[in-house]
């Protein structure tokens, strides 16, 4: 997702968001309803119950196009949030010895962080004398991750996550490379079998909300909202909602919110990451970026929250983001 949304912020950061918001509420408005509240859910992760013992050496295939062999996993450097929840969700958290700003869940924090705004520290990560290396193939800059190869780590790079199809074979890619080829296939049913049962608690009698995802960053006025690549279509469709941004023609990962554009999406309800909505001073100050009020979403203060560090990961918790969204968006009504 850091990516695409660094992509999309070159443009956006150009930009002066001051067009004058819509002056009439779009059609089909429900009344004012109050605010959801995000789910007060600790930030950790469950590891499974048997802790697995590695059988290495193994090769594995990189998503880089590289066979990768991995001779220990004792010392392991994950380079995102995902990759560092799968490793501790596995049960081999205590193996881990360095994260990624984007691991933020409580088993993490207070191991050293090797990134800078992103960006891999080569010489952070060797200074710890990894012996694997984690990575996606956003994971950059690319200098940075040749120089940790041609210092002789394994580096196994993992497709990104793009939608809950990814939750199984990130799992599995990352336990076949830790040894534990079984551990990966149990954590992969688990949370495929979790994420079913809270789908199936999505009431069947409502029709489907028309959900926007909008990144904010207040402090860098950046305002954008996802479109059909923002990672967020597959997790709002689990949800039995439909992705306004997307519906309405948003091709690409992230646009600058206009009124245009939130008038042509007329989100019933907005999700957003739980720093974002706060850097803009919640709610109410949600609602005075332009457009927003006028949409049926703002209108009704119709407002999903979720975790930055765990919203769009695509692993072993998506089961709770995905009930976090189904409560906050139904209410009462969910079974």
């Amino acid at each position: 997702m850091r990516t695409r949304l660094a992509a999309a912020l070159v443009s956006v950061l150009a930009l002066t968001l001051t067009t004058a918001g819509c002056t009439t509420a779009s059609p089909g408005s429900a009344a004012p309803r109050r605010p959801a509240a995000a789910t007060g859910q600790a930030d950790r992760v469950e590891p499974l119950t048997d802790t697995p013992q590695p059988r290495l050496p193994v090769t594995v295939s990189s998503a880089d196009g590289r066979k990768v062999t991995v001779a220990a996993a004792r010392r392991i450097v994950a380079l995102s949030g995902s990759l560092s929840e799968i490793v501790f969700t596995l049960g081999l958290g205590d193996r881990v010895v360095a994260r990624d700003i984007t691991a933020t869940f409580e088993q993490a924090a207070k191991l050293p962080v090797v990134t800078r705004n992103h960006d891999v520290s080569a010489e952070s990560v060797l200074a710890l004398r990894p012996d694997l290396v984690l990575a996606e193939t956003t994971t950059g800059p690319g200098e940075a991750m040749d120089q940790l190869r041609a210092a002789g780590v394994p580096v196994l790079v993992v497709d990104p996550a793009l939608g809950l199809a990814d939750v199984g074979p990130r799992i599995r890619a990352v336990a076949d490379a830790l040894g534990v080829p079984a551990a990966g296939t149990e954590l992969a049913r688990r949370s495929q079998q979790r994420i079913a049962a809270v789908r199936k608690e999505i009431p069947r009698h409502t029709g489907k909300p028309r959900v926007a995802f909008l990144y904010l960053r207040g402090s860098a006025s950046v305002y954008l909202i996802g479109g059909a690549r923002s990672g967020a279509v597959s997790l709002l469709e689990a949800a039995g909602a439909v992705d306004a941004g997307a519906q309405s023609g948003l091709d690409k990962d992230f646009t600058a919110i206009t009124t245009e554009a939130l008038a042509q999406a007329a989100p019933d309800a907005i999700l957003v990451m739980t720093k974002g909505l706060e850097s803009v001073g919640g709610i109410e100050g949600l609602v005075r970026i332009p457009g927003v009020a006028q949409t049926p979403a703002g209108a009704d203060r119709r407002v999903v929250s979720v975790e930055d560090g765990v919203l769009l990961n695509y692993g072993p918790r998506t089961d709770q983001v995905l009930k976090s969204i189904v409560t906050q968006l139904y209410g009462g009504d969910a079974r």
